[in-house]
């Protein structure tokens, strides 16, 4: 339940001091490396696969690999905007964040997080119909569409970071700056207002809790129907095919939705929990997504394959 506290106005917060995840402090420096290594390997893994997407063309002109390229690119931002505090917090550097640093993370992180929650429902959305409906798929889901439904999940995304942000700092925020979190969330940010925040609790609860519950479940409704098509494939090797190409979503849309609604759904909680679990669907699943992608999808390593060969017989006709 929402709460005031009552704080002198005189002493505006003018930047936030962001706690990050606790750890002991022999483990610092090898945390700092784990963290780092992770960021660096999120952002080539993305960025390969963005780039094999861009430069094959049996790839960028099916809906698939468009969303999938899309995903990396958000991959790499929302990895971005979390993962460097996470590891300056591991050093001696000032843990302090402007105030509008603060605003400008949490408009970001629930931007790009709510267009990758969207993202994954129209990925579901286009394996249910590749799968279940053959033959319409072509005119069900085309490039132009494609282009459409992810524009869409762009300005949804943009306008729910923008509410979330403007509710969030428009309260005062007049006493103690310390938050006992990683990154500036709204959860966390909330509990130093100083003014009633049950309306804020109430919205995160529905817009995000509510919202991204309600995709997860569209998403598993969607598999449903996908896994019910599978096992009426006659042929051994196209029920695993199939399996594996939505084994691979479903295990990174698990990593990213449990936890998130795990905290969202509970937005008043103080649990000493809720950083380690939010580290799944900040860092984890940024970094799952090109792995599993890859390892796992035979077309994507046929595609750097071409492309890899393509590049030694040009260096060789140098």
């Amino acid at each position: 339940m929402g709460k005031t506290k009552n704080a002198s106005l005189d002493s505006v917060v003018t930047d936030f001091i962001l706690l990050g995840l606790s750890h002991p402090s022999n483990l610092r420096t090898l945390l700092f490396l784990v963290f780092f290594t992770i960021y660096i390997l999120t952002q080539l893994g993305n960025l390969l696969i963005l780039l094999t997407v861009w430069a094959d063309p049996k790839l960028h002109a099916r809906p698939m690999y468009i969303l999938l390229g899309v995903l990396s690119f958000l991959d790499m931002w929302l990895s971005s905007v979390i993962v460097p505090l996470i590891i300056l917090n591991f050093t001696p550097a000032s843990k302090a964040i402007p105030f509008g640093g603060c605003v400008a993370q949490l408009y970001f992180f629930h931007f790009l997080g709510s267009t990758q929650c969207f993202l994954y429902t129209l990925m579901a959305y286009d394996r249910y119909l590749a799968i279940c409906q053959p033959l319409r798929y072509p005119v069900l889901m085309n490039g132009r569409l494609c282009t459409i439904l992810v524009a869409g999940a762009w300005v949804a995304g943009s306008i729910h970071g923008s509410i979330q942000a403007t509710l969030t700092f428009r309260l005062p925020y007049c006493g103690p700056n310390q938050v006992d979190y990683f990154f500036c969330d709204i959860p966390a940010v909330l509990r130093l207002a100083c003014a009633d925040t049950t309306v804020n609790e109430l919205v995160t609860f529905v817009d995000i809790g509510v919202v991204a519950a309600s995709c997860f479940m569209l998403i598993l409704l969607s598999y449903a129907n996908i896994v019910h098509a599978i096992l009426k494939i006659r042929t051994a090797d196209g029920r695993r095919r199939a399996f594996s190409t939505c084994g691979s979503h479903l295990t990174v849309v698990t990593v990213y939705y449990v936890p998130c609604i795990f905290i969202y759904l509970r937005a008043g909680s103080k649990s000493p929990l809720d950083g380690a679990v939010a580290v799944f669907y900040t860092v984890v699943t940024p970094l799952l997504n090109p792995l599993i992608y890859t390892l796992r999808n035979q077309e994507v390593k046929s595609a750097l394959k071409r492309i890899t060969a393509g590049l030694r017989a040009a260096s060789e006709n140098k």
